[in-house]
């Protein structure tokens, strides 16, 4: 049987490229073991038929390319082709990856040289044979771009607990909160070797250190509604947030000798497992809710649902809440061999390291680092009375207090001697809904006339100019006639001062009777006296 014509042209051209390729790639490796028979004296005939009919091609080809490989000839022919060089890729990255234009910057040079342009073509497939798609990417978008296109090691396998991730992630969900609509932001932890959500919290406005403190005790706490999973991890892995690196934060997590790595700016890579969790949310959930910020468009404005009602922040934060179960309990992940993140949290039996609540409440809140002291109307800090039952027999007392951050309505006290947690402190006087909705109001209308200010001052600083079709200087548009510059020059022309009178002008204090003979103004200015 007659090996196949490789110039037989055949249906599919990528199929005989693919198989012309194949026979380049393995033509050199039989070259050479037909080089080693010939050495030991056993080549013959039939090696070399059954290497041509192997590799699909004629056996004088194969004869043919023995004969070169013997001379130390190339087995084929080498032909000069065009290529990238570091010119080009300086104009990919000019013209923001625009191979048109290159091919025209191109063109031109050969015009001026006298010789004949490359072929946009030619062109197309040298770039797409010597540049990477990350090369290519970063020419037209930068280094982000290009590393997209970069394979990022996986980590070894640890345990349970042994690394965490955390980072805020803002919901794209407008939601109702306090009668204004937000878009409130998570603050999450999850477990790098389980998957498992190890604990959340949820903020109405922007998050804060006080959202990273009670995120970790609901990461840790393993009682009543927590759990069950929980416990103190070995490190955790966050990126250079100034909430996260804020003073109770790091206070927090190394009083239990938890290690943090702090990871470099702009290396979401670094931290895969909370990231990937972010986009899962984004997919999985919020894109589920109403009032999803990016929702299809019905034109270039509107988009589906944009006037739908919105949910209550309570709501939000109780859906979320059962997307959490649920994605903890029920969702089965392909890389854990079908298994949720519960399953796979409770076959792990590394050991837990539990810690006390009321350790939690010594650590888990930011310190006032000063010593107060309990007197008739309660504790006194921030310029507010705070009151509680336990005080009962304590004034006098010297104590330590400890709070959450932009919680104030509470705090937690300690006794200054021995550090022995007393007790919750509660706000004494604390003002009513309706008092407190007349400072927002207040607050808002303040705004409002601020804002009205800026934006007539903005009118009045803006010049327009008007639009040219051919390369000119800017001229301002506005053109006035001279009667209208007259006018408004008059408007603008300060009233003389009193100051400028005469010093022994006296105004006339009464108005004059009809018969009374008052001079006429004169028409003309007195002559002078030669």
């Amino acid at each position: 049987m007659a090996p196949p014509d490789p110039d037989t042209p055949c249906d599919d051209p990528a199929d005989a490229a693919r198989r012309r390729n194949e026979r380049d790639e393995l033509m050199a490796p039989a070259i050479r073991a037909l080089l080693q028979l010939a050495e030991r004296g056993e080549l013959t005939t039939a090696h070399v038929r059954l290497s041509a009919h192997t590799l699909g091609v004629h056996i004088r080809t194969v004869w043919r390319n023995l004969a070169r490989a013997r001379l130390d000839q190339p087995l084929r022919r080498s032909r000069e082709r065009f290529e990238v060089t570091d010119h080009i890729r300086t104009l990919l990255a000019y013209h923001r990856g625009n191979i048109k234009a290159v091919h025209g910057e191109l063109a031109k040079d050969a015009e001026k040289a006298g010789c004949a342009p490359v072929s946009l073509s030619t062109l197309h497939r040298a770039i797409k044979r010597d540049l990477t798609p990350g090369d290519l990417a970063g020419l037209r978008a930068g280094l982000p771009a290009s590393r997209s296109h970069d394979p990022h090691l996986r980590r070894p396998p640890t345990a349970r607990n042994e690394e965490w991730e955390g980072d805020h992630k803002q919901a794209p969900v407008w939601v109702s909160a306090d009668g204004r609509l937000v878009k409130p932001w998570v603050t999450w932890f999850c477990d790098c070797h389980t998957g498992m959500i190890m604990g959340w919290a949820v903020t109405a406005h922007y998050a804060h250190r006080g959202s990273i403190l009670a995120a970790l005790r609901s990461c840790i706490l393993r009682e009543g509604s927590y759990g069950p999973a929980g416990g103190l991890p070995t490190r955790i892995r966050i990126d250079r947030g100034r909430d996260f690196l804020s003073r109770a934060v790091q206070e927090a997590l190394g009083v239990f000798a938890v290690q943090v790595d702090v990871l470099p700016s702009y290396t979401p890579r670094l931290k895969g497992s909370i990231e990937n969790l972010n986009l899962a949310a984004t997919s999985m959930f919020f894109s589920t809710l109403p009032r999803y910020v990016h929702a299809q468009k019905l034109d270039s404005r509107r988009r589906v649902g944009e006037k739908d009602p919105a949910l209550t922040f309570e709501g939000f934060v109780e859906l979320f809440s059962r997307w959490v179960h649920q994605r903890n309990t029920e969702h089965k992940m392909a890389g854990y061999g079908g298994m949720t993140p519960l399953e796979w949290w409770n076959s792990d039996p590394t050991p837990i390291r539990d810690v006390p609540a009321e350790d939690l409440h010594a650590f888990l809140l930011e310190s006032d680092r000063s010593t107060r002291t309990i007197h008739g109307h309660g504790i006194r800090w921030g310029g507010r009375d705070y009151m509680a039952g336990w005080m009962t027999g304590r004034s006098g007392t010297r104590v330590h207090i400890r709070f959450q951050p932009h919680h104030v309505r509470e705090i937690e006290v300690f006794d200054a001697d021995n550090r022995r947690h007393l007790g919750t402190a509660y706000l004494a006087d604390e003002a009513s809904e309706e008092q407190i909705e007349e400072v927002y109001e207040a607050r808002a209308e303040r705004a409002r006339q601020l804002r009205r200010d800026l934006r007539k001052a903005e009118a009045l600083r803006r010049r327009r100019f008007k639009a040219v079709t051919t390369a000119g200087p800017a001229v301002a548009e506005g053109a006035m006639t001279r009667k209208q510059a007259a006018r408004e020059l008059r408007s603008l022309r300060p009233r003389r001062h009193a100051d400028d009178l005469p010093a022994d002008y006296m105004p006339r204090r009464i108005v004059p009777s009809s018969r009374w003979a008052v001079p006429d103004a004169p028409t003309s200015p007195p002559e002078e006296n030669a």
